[in-house]
């Protein structure tokens, strides 16, 4: 096994390393779910509408999905221990902002929280495909599938645990301590990585910012905001055609642009490995069905099945737990026997738990639907993360920031696009029967039924791609 040296050449530890990272970004990804739970209690103190109360989400959503691709020239260029404390103060800094901001003024106060909620984002943007790089790094190839494993930890976990963690703090507690609740954990961690438990560990490779490119990849921002504006009424379809057009031509110039640079912002050679874009793919199915899950089967939970938003969140905990539990034995069973047949095992059950869940949900019974969201979840963690250390592996390991900032961005945007897609499906579908004169329920019915039989139609296509993925066994596992 390899000795943890950082590059000043000093050893370290590497588990209190791991620790502190993961810790750390579970921290900051948590609260990119958590705050669907406050959006009433939001939109009744600044005086807000729906409208305007997601945008503390879907603003989130499109300030990550610019940061992401500037962070492999972060890492190429930047001091590890320096850009993660930096990035936890960044968030710490957005967190004070949001706590601090008045109610007493209004929309004004929403919009100045909302910086701060940005500065939340590109701090999440930046460390979501780094940690990724930075563990594939100091992890020996033929256990990264392990370690990959524990941080699927993060990815999953984080997610599920969002809108569970903000239930019970904003039960006993004003929607600020939420937030207070984020900064007293990231300054810990903070302390503990200034500490010396994070090292610099990664190699430069130091190059100039094209900033040109950093420009261009906000058509991201574009593309997204078109995509969240989907769905709803009253939309100017000239101004929102116009900025899709122009942020697509955008993407199209920055993509053209770093194939033709000597030293990219993003590397985009790495798409040219068959197994690097089958992962891609299957990390970003996985990831819609896990978004989705934690997305619709709350608002099927609360609309149909009429339970509190505290019994809501908490039904999310099994398929959490169950995910947290896989995550590790997962990676350990994809260094062991592969990772085709490991993925295989988790494309078929997300689409088994798609499938029961279509045919089941008339049954109107919250723990049949907890069942089919665990074996959804469960699946998952048999897929994402696999998929992850599969493309990683693809790829020489000067190329590894740029690969797993690519799959994360992809995953942002799929993600996004599956949960803007089935909110757009269950809410049409509900609409059009109830204008039809089909009652509440059986209109309401119809919806998640329609939601359910496209999710099954997309994982299916997940099936299909694990079926395709060319397999990766070590030799002496064959010995």
């Amino acid at each position: 096994m390899r000795e943890s040296i950082d590059q000043n050449g000093r050893p370290y530890s590497r588990f209190w390393f791991i620790f502190t990272l993961l810790i750390g970004t579970f921290t900051m990804s948590i609260s990119q779910s958590s705050l669907s739970t406050a959006y009433p209690t939001l939109m009744r103190a600044f005086g807000i509408s729906a409208s305007t109360v997601q945008w503390l989400t879907t603003g989130f959503m499109l300030v990550m999905c610019v940061s992401m691709p500037i962070s492999p020239w972060m890492l190429n260029n930047l001091n590890f221990k320096t850009m993660f404390i930096g990035a936890l103060a960044l968030f710490d800094i957005g967190s004070l902002m949001i706590i601090l901001t008045p109610a007493s003024w209004g929309v004004s106060g929403f919009w100045f929280m909302m910086i701060g909620r940005a500065m939340e984002a590109f701090a999440v943007g930046v460390l979501f495909p780094s940690y990724q790089s930075v563990l594939l790094e100091i992890t020996p190839r033929e256990a990264r599938g392990t370690t990959m494993g524990i941080a699927g930890l993060v990815m999953g976990s984080a997610l599920a645990c969002g809108p569970i963690v903000s239930g019970i703090i904003l039960k006993f507690f004003t929607w600020k301590s939420l937030f207070i609740f984020f900064m007293i954990i990231i300054t810990v961690i903070i302390i503990m990585a200034g500490s010396g438990l994070i090292r610099d560990v990664m190699q430069r490779h130091e190059s100039s910012l094209d900033w040109l490119s950093v420009f261009l990849s906000i058509g991201l921002i574009g593309v997204m905001y078109v995509i969240n504006q989907i769905g709803k009424t009253k939309i100017n379809w000239t101004i929102s055609g116009t900025i899709l057009l122009v942020s697509i031509l955008a993407i199209i110039w920055f993509c053209i642009r770093q194939l033709k640079l000597q030293n990219p912002l993003l590397e985009l050679r790495v798409m040219k490995t068959f197994n690097y874009d089958l992962a891609i793919l299957l990390t970003s199915i996985s990831y819609i069905a896990l978004i989705v899950t934690t997305i619709i089967f709350p608002l099927y939970y609360q609309g149909v099945l009429k339970v509190s938003p505290f019994v809501s969140g908490m039904s999310l905990v099994p398929g959490a737990a169950l995910l947290s539990i896989l995550n590790p034995l997962t990676g350990k069973l994809a260094d062991k026997i592969g990772f085709k047949p490991t993925m295989l095992v988790g494309m078929a059950m997300i689409v088994a738990g798609w499938f029961a869940g279509l045919f089941l949900i008339n049954q109107m019974s919250l723990w049949i639907m907890i069942l089919c969201a665990m074996v959804i979840e469960g699946g998952n963690a048999f897929v994402m993360m696999p998929a992850v250390t599969l493309g990683a592996n693809s790829l020489p390991n000067e190329l590894v920031p740029h690969g797993t900032a690519v799959i994360t961005t992809v995953r942002q945007v799929l993600g996004s696009t599956g949960v803007a897609v089935s909110t757009i499906i269950l809410t049409t579908v509900t609409s059009h029967n109830l204008s039809r004169g089909m009652g509440n329920l059986s209109a309401a019915l119809s919806g998640y039924h329609y939601v359910f039989l496209t999710m099954l139609a997309v994982e299916i296509v997940g099936l299909l791609l694990a079926l395709a993925l060319k397999n990766t066994v070590k030799k002496d596992a064959k010995a």
